[in-house]
């Protein structure tokens, strides 16, 4: 039997495509894989290394891994951590076989070889992927970022922002036969800005009407609220996946220029209210930084009141990481973590009863699902691996749509009415 490999993936939808890549890699070396890391001749670890307890992590997932597999195998690390801290890495953890940055081959020989970000690399972003495992996937547009907001280091390591040409993300999309495409990036609606004579102004909305034309369901995921124009809000809503994922990260006007971030309370209040204008049954995501240094007790209670009145539907709320080279740390007035976790506590509470009554608006009510396995699919209102889910059925077919009815609430979750079902081939069948 040939060689085996096992690949554990940490951090964002962004390192998820980037080890589907992996796979679609080691698949055409021949390797096949498998679920078990004891019986893997190759362990991969795609590590995260955005804030310190993606860090944690990460070094904690090899150090398992490296308890589990056996002697002949291959450890090989890469993903930001990689890329990040190479050889400190390599220093730190001689558990590893290889340290392979963005884009570096993965040895599958025996000989073992610490640190391998200078050999020559591979275009990881534009390789070919195998079919999609799940009725979804996610197809990363840019790699990068041109952005130099002062709680992140990203630029740092993956650089500036490189968007991919059309056809090549259109060809993806194809490869993963998928009913449902999540667009991701880090920057994804400056899409084509670094680009703009080859991909034209605008760029992005182009690129969301062509995949829309292939796929059943596209969904857009961390979009910079400045950017978020009418032409691209049109675009979301003609796709019939209303979801809007704005990284707001804090919506005091002052506190924001400190995190060297575009926007305020009133303006951010006001895009939410015009989309939902426009579409009343769109969804909202955002994400929150609590305790970026300076941020007063008026600071905080902007964000209280703006959660309050904004009533999204999901929301994340972080403490703040300091990280190595960033703006932040050259910041006087650091905030407590005492300070930080009450006001996490606080924001958590009143989050979860939002969260919880807009869940409760659903019963009673027939929604379209994606099943994604057995007896769990979602809707619209719900981004995959991150948000809530619709338990169904497990008779339903994964893969298909249906409209089901919303019978009982369970926390983030719902609960669909087992019957009556109704199967369709998909929402576009009706247009």
């Amino acid at each position: 039997m040939g060689q085996r490999f096992y690949i554990e993936t940490l951090g964002c939808p962004k390192n998820q495509v980037d080890s589907e890549k992996i796979v679609g890699t080691l698949l055409a070396d021949g390797l096949s894989p498998t679920d078990d890391p004891s019986r893997a001749d190759v362990i991969v670890v795609n590590t995260c290394a955005f804030i310190e307890d993606a860090r944690r992590e990460s070094i904690d997932t090899m150090l398992a891994l490296d308890d589990q597999r056996k002697k002949s195998s291959r450890l090989v690390v890469t993903g930001c951590m990689a890329e990040r801290y190479g050889q400190e890495l390599a220093d730190a953890l001689p558990e590893a076989d290889q340290i392979a940055g963005f884009g570096v081959p993965i040895q599958l020989g025996r000989k073992p070889i610490a640190v391998t970000s200078d050999v020559p690399k591979f275009d990881l972003l534009n390789l070919p992927r195998p079919k999609s495992s799940m009725p979804w996937a996610y197809v990363k547009i840019a790699e990068g970022c041109d952005r130099n907001c002062g709680f992140c280091a990203i630029p740092a390591f993956r650089g500036p922002q490189r968007s991919r040409d059309v056809a090549s993300i259109l060809t993806e999309v194809e490869q993963t036969e998928a009913r449902e495409i999540v667009l991701v990036a880090q920057d994804l609606a400056s899409y084509g800005k670094d680009r703009p004579e080859e991909l034209g102004a605008g760029s992005i909305v182009e690129l969301v009407r062509q995949v829309s034309s292939m796929v059943d369901w596209v969904r857009l995921l961390y979009l910079y609220p400045s950017d978020l124009s009418d032409e691209l809000i049109e675009a979301m809503l003609e796709t019939g996946v209303p979801y809007f994922d704005l990284s707001l990260q804090h919506v005091s006007k002052a506190h924001l220029r400190r995190m060297r971030r575009w926007g305020d309370k009133e303006r951010f209040l006001e895009r939410i209210q015009r989309i939902r204008a426009m579409s009343p049954e769109a969804t909202f995501r955002s994400n929150f930084i609590v305790g970026y240094p300076g941020e007063t007790e008026d600071d905080h209670d902007q964000l209280l009141e703006f959660v309050q009145e904004a009533q999204l539907d999901w929301c994340g709320f972080f403490s703040f990481s300091p990280e190595e080279g960033t703006h932040a740390l050259t910041l006087p007035d650091h905030v407590e973590e005492s300070l930080m976790n009450e006001r996490l506590a606080e924001l958590r509470e009143l989050q979860d009863a939002i969260t919880s009554s807009k869940r409760d608006e659903l019963l009673d009510k027939k929604i379209t699902v994606l099943v994604d396995e057995p007896g769990i699919a979602r809707s619209f209102r719900e981004a995959p691996e991150i948000d809530g889910v619709v338990q169904v059925p497990e008779s339903l077919q994964v893969g298909q749509f249906y409209e089901v009815t919303v019978e009982q609430v369970f926390g983030p979750d719902v609960i669909a009415a087992t019957t009556p079902v109704t199967q369709f081939n998909g929402v576009r069948s009706g247009r």
